[in-house]
């Protein structure tokens, strides 16, 4: 059907097969993404090289028979068992998310509580006997997407359960309905990004929220952790997409109205929004949609002074233009990246629209960032038509380019250098303009001398602001440094609270689009105002009395 007539569509029998299709590739299940983009030994090798310090050789991939996993604490019952598997391999797969921390307890074959079972329900009633079963049997669940929390979101730490269950959502894949009228969607859960951009396409719409780990995330994820997407400015957070949601709880199901808009008393949404786990599993959810942009542009500027270019990022995002990247990356970050090598900060920026070209809006940020002391050369134009913006697309340049692929890239080339004990890992946050500036000084140079305490060796900080707002931006911070063998997870432990405390400082909360999961928990008790604090306790109780929704986060 295309985007003109009717008001809903259902997928056919071959859509729903085409969805639940596996794919031929196999994840990894210690580090991020595929196994099969892993970086070799030898590049390792090179990488280590960068960071002084490091190891000779390589760790060696670590492999789940070396792990001992025992058997399950419990069995499941006979009408459930269908569900479920014990198997070694998927329980240590389950077993964390994918921070730095995570795979380097994988390469030191540490990596915590396996769970004892993992469950793959297809549909409501089976996550409510599952929960109903896990809660007479005091066993916790851990709701479980795409596995890529980089926040110990997914993992269970101590021993108040005598067992605990993965709850695998992506057996729950399907968009089961499409208003294409309305522009919206009804979609499950477990639904991984490309599969969910793939059931939409036929339609000519798009979700257009892309997280770095879209390629392993879930639509059910990014909900449950109130996911910011790629795009800088505009609706980004997953947030402003929900018309309503469907969360299974052991006290019942919630099922909130689709609605454009409503003021009819607190959001039963927000409830859910961003509650990890530790309240109810979402479902589905109804998520509003666009239709796929056909004209793009995108540009590169280039900063000799790091604050003339956050007072240009400053400009363009108050300037209405609303582009969709904005990305600021400091000299260091543009170093990694491939997008300058002459210690220039770099602006990535970028617009795109399904209605009308968009030349004219990139000349316009272009005009703010040059009267702020940047400089761009002209982009080759892929033909004249597209150079006028009358075209699709407006061709790229070299530094836009080499930063995308670097994004890609990254979480590779992290693991390969855990693999070579060297610490390296990210954590983003959010603070208002005022305090910009001093907040990303104050890191750098904290950060920097508590790696240097730690490991002898001088560490790399850089930034990059991946969101903008009128009011605020959320720098992203990057940390390569040599570890200590060994004891890597330790000494980045060291490194992010010392981070966590500068953060806290300058009122910059403690994540603003990797949630909080285990790792931030401590901090994000120390932000959320106590009153509230009271009445997510409260909730907490009257939805989860025995406490098996993914204990530890958010609440006690």
């Amino acid at each position: 059907m295309d985007g003109t007539t009717g008001i809903t569509t259902k997928p056919t029998d071959t859509d729903t097969a085409a969805a639940a299709r596996p794919a031929s590739r196999t994840r990894s299940w210690w580090g991020w993404g595929w196994a099969d983009a892993h970086p070799a030994d030898a590049e390792c090798v090179a990488m280590g090289a960068l960071l002084p310090g490091t190891l000779a050789r390589p760790l060696p991939v670590p492999r789940v028979r070396d792990l001992g996993i025992g058997s399950p604490a419990v069995q499941a019952p006979p009408s459930l068992a269908h569900l479920v598997t014990a198997d070694p391999a998927d329980r240590a797969a389950h077993a964390m998310g994918k921070a730095y921390r995570d795979v380097v307890r994988a390469l030191r074959g540490r990596p915590g509580r396996t769970p004892d079972l993992v469950a793959r329900p297809t549909d409501d009633r089976e996550v409510a006997d599952l929960l109903d079963w896990a809660g007479e049997r005091e066993v916790a669940v851990v709701p479980y997407g795409g596995g890529s929390s980089v926040t110990g979101g997914v993992e269970y730490r101590g021993d108040a359960h005598r067992a605990v269950l993965s709850l695998d959502l992506t057996a729950m894949g399907r968009v089961l309905e499409v208003d294409v009228a309305g522009r919206a969607a009804r979609i499950q859960a477990g639904t991984l990004g490309p599969s969910l951009e793939d059931q939409l396409r036929p339609h000519g719409l798009t979700l257009r929220h892309f997280p770095q780990s879209f390629e392993f995330s879930t639509l059910g994820g990014w909900l449950a952790t109130r996911a910011g997407g790629h795009y800088a400015t505009g609706r980004t957070r997953i947030d402003d997409f929900v018309q309503s949601m469907n969360v299974v709880t052991p006290a019942g199901t919630s099922t909130s109205w689709r609605l454009p808009a409503s003021g009819a008393g607190p959001s039963p949404d927000r409830l859910f929004l961003g509650s990890e786990g530790a309240l109810g599993v979402i479902t589905e959810a109804w998520v509003r949609l666009q239709r796929r942009p056909v004209h793009k542009a995108s540009a590169s500027v280039a900063f000799t002074d790091f604050h003339d270019a956050l007072r240009a990022v400053q400009a363009v995002a108050q300037s209405d233009l609303a582009p969709a990247n904005c990305r600021l990356l400091d000299a260091g970050e543009a170093g990694l990246a491939g997008a300058a090598q002459d210690g220039s900060a770099v602006l990535v920026l970028g617009f795109e629209s399904a209605d009308a070209p968009v030349a004219a809006l990139l000349d316009r940020a272009l005009d703010l960032a040059r009267a702020h002391g940047g400089r761009h050369d002209a982009v080759p134009a892929a033909g004249a038509a597209a150079a006028a913006g009358a075209g699709p697309a407006v061709g790229a340049d070299a530094a836009v380019s080499a930063w995308r692929a670097a994004f890609l890239r990254m979480p590779y080339l992290r693991d390969g250098l855990a693999r070579m004990g060297a610490v390296a890992e990210t954590f983003e946050t959010a603070a208002t303009w005022d305090r910009i500036p001093g907040l990303i000084e104050a890191v750098r140079s904290e950060v920097g001398a508590a790696a240097l305490k730690a490991t002898g060796h001088p560490a790399a900080v850089n930034c990059r602001l991946t969101h903008v707002y009128p009011d605020g931006a959320a720098p992203y911070f990057t940390v390569l440094a040599a570890g200590r063998p060994g004891d890597e997870a330790a000494v980045w432990d060291e490194l992010k609270a010392v981070a966590s405390e500068v953060l806290h400082r300058h009122r910059a909360t403690v994540t603003h689009h990797h949630a909080v999961g285990r790792d931030h928990r401590p901090h994000y008790d120390r932000q959320r105002p106590d009153p509230f604090a009271l009445a997510l306790r409260a909730a907490k109780g009257a939805l989860d009395p025995r406490g098996i929704l993914n204990p530890g986060v958010l609440v006690g």
